[in-house]
């Protein structure tokens, strides 16, 4: 075997982190988003609909200030059982990726289980991981796991698996391991492609964190929400889905800050 890997055979990489492209629609997204509560607003005040139907924004608002602390302490559980939900997802999808490539005679057994796995309703394992394991964190980190795994795993194996022909042949004329060319070419090249089903299972994250915790739970967002539900509360209701909704912002954001600085070869939008 040749020494040197040929790490100049990988995709180019400028030494600047990639800027962010510009956003020009900042500005009429913003637009968008204050028209629509404006909108909201006067429906509710013109038609006179009861509060206990739909809240209006103003009192929404008014509401999540008033119970602030409540929304943030149940928040940052949340928050983590998604983030640590997430990361064990994507970890375990990464390396069956791996596995998949390296060795392609297990791609149709794992497929068929991930399938087997992404197929099984979350409403169907939510509770009997609740019932084996408890109210505490394992069960809401499982559930969020099990939600983000594919998506990620799908992603991973395109990048995995889709390399340049003239990079894989340069790889073999240089003799390199298939652990080398994992490590210097495949793996590279498949971060676009990973950070994109890291951005897909942001959302599904905080989703399997909240339905998990319907089932049962001390604290988190989720059980605020059953709580505003069964006291048909829905200015609280409607605070804790704008909470949701900030939440799954922020892991987006968090995800797209990594990715400028993993993958900094190409633009980031």
């Amino acid at each position: 075997m040749v020494s040197r890997t040929p790490r100049a055979a990988t995709l180019r990489r400028s030494t600047h982190p990639a800027q962010p492209l510009p956003r020009r629609n900042r500005g009429t997204t913003a637009g968008a988003l204050v028209v629509a509560l404006a909108s909201w607003e006067v429906l509710v005040r013109v038609s006179n609909t009861p509060v206990y139907l739909l809240p209006a924004p103003s009192l929404v608002f008014h509401t999540l200030a008033q119970h602030l602390p409540t929304y943030l302490q149940a928040a940052l559980i949340t928050f983590g059982e998604a983030w640590l939900g997430l990361l064990l997802g994507a970890g375990v999808a990464l390396c069956t990726a791996i596995l998949v490539t390296l060795w392609p005679r297990v791609e149709q057994g794992v497929m068929s289980l991930a399938i087997l796995v992404k197929s099984t309703p979350l409403v169907v394992i939510a509770p009997l991981l609740t019932i084996w394991l408890g109210f505490g964190w394992q069960p809401k980190v499982i559930i969020t796991a099990l939600v983000t795994f594919f998506p990620i795993l799908v992603n991973a194996l395109v990048g995995l698996q889709t390399i340049t022909p003239s990079l894989h042949d340069l790889f073999r004329v240089w003799r390199a391991s298939r652990w080398e060319a994992l490590w210097h070419l495949r793996l590279p090249h498949s971060l676009p492609h990973l950070f994109a089903g890291l951005k897909v299972s942001a959302p599904l994250a905080l989703i399997g964190a909240i339905v998990a915790e319907w089932t049962g739970a001390s604290g988190g967002l989720g059980r605020t929400m059953w709580l505003a539900y069964t006291n048909l509360n829905l200015p609280f209701l409607f605070a804790a889905i704008f909470v949701v909704t900030a939440a799954g912002i922020a892991l987006y954001q968090i995800i797209s800050h990594v990715e400028r600085r993993m993958a900094y070869w190409r633009p980031i939008p």
